[in-house]
């Protein structure tokens, strides 16, 4: 009996040793499926690629893909594995702008927690296989990479596969968003076009304009019709 429990322990402190750069950041290492409490690491934990480093607060970690705006990977905001992803073609001729009608966020923090919930709302209730948005944006001035450049989103029924979207999180009916909310969204579509995700001729629209909804909030629907590019009708 002692010997067939033997190989059973090597095993284990073999998994615990190789787990151990995870252990020393103070993390904890778990499938990816798995919500996390802070940011997910790769190459921190043995076995499966899925098998990742969660750490127990969010660390700040840019994408690094555009210059002027600062993109929050999904790592950062440990962000669940998607139950599927399906590649969108590039570059894209719409983008839309939407609002969560949730609360706002103006601290890494915050919106973490913001983003996690979204993201757990979207794959539990809704039964989506990930967060709906491209991307998400908060009163603090940073974009949150939600499916990304590169995957078809959830966001704009009919049009999914046509465009990508931009959600400012909060409820804009009344009022605008910050300054600095406002210039990041304009600074992503910028980057998108310099990295071919979005057409230099793309079509800028509102939710509303595709949808019976109120969608992105009154106020912020009436700021965005002086944006460049923005279309009055929906697209073809």
């Amino acid at each position: 009996m002692i010997w067939a429990i033997l190989p059973l322990v090597a095993m284990v402190t073999l998994i615990s040793a190789s787990d151990q750069p995870c252990t020393a950041m103070g993390g904890t290492c778990q499938y990816d499926s798995n919500k996390c409490r802070g940011s997910y690491f790769s190459g921190k934990c043995s076995g499966s690629r899925h098998r990742r480093c969660c750490t127990r607060t969010a660390i700040e970690q840019s994408t690094g893909d555009c210059s002027g705006v600062t993109i929050i990977s999904r790592d950062s905001w440990g962000a669940r594995r998607p139950r599927s992803t399906s590649t969108i073609h590039t570059p894209v001729r719409d983008f839309f702008i939407h609002h969560t009608k949730g609360r706002t966020c103006a601290t890494f923090s915050t919106c973490v927690s913001q983003m996690k919930g979204i993201q757990n709302y979207h794959m539990n209730n809704k039964r989506w296989s990930d967060i709906g948005y491209s991307f998400l944006v908060g009163e603090d001035g940073k974009i949150y990479e939600g499916r990304g450049w590169d995957r078809v989103g959830a966001h704009t029924l009919g049009y999914n596969r046509l465009g990508l979207a931009a959600s400012f999180m909060g409820n804009f009916m009344t009022y605008t968003p910050r300054k600095a909310a406002l210039d990041a969204v304009k600074a992503l579509i910028q980057c998108g076009i310099s990295k071919g995700k979005i057409s230099h001729s793309y079509a800028l629209f509102g939710h509303r304009d595709v949808g019976s909804t109120k969608c992105p909030g009154r106020a912020l629907y009436n700021l965005i019709r002086t944006w460049p590019r923005f279309h009055a009708h929906s697209p073809k």
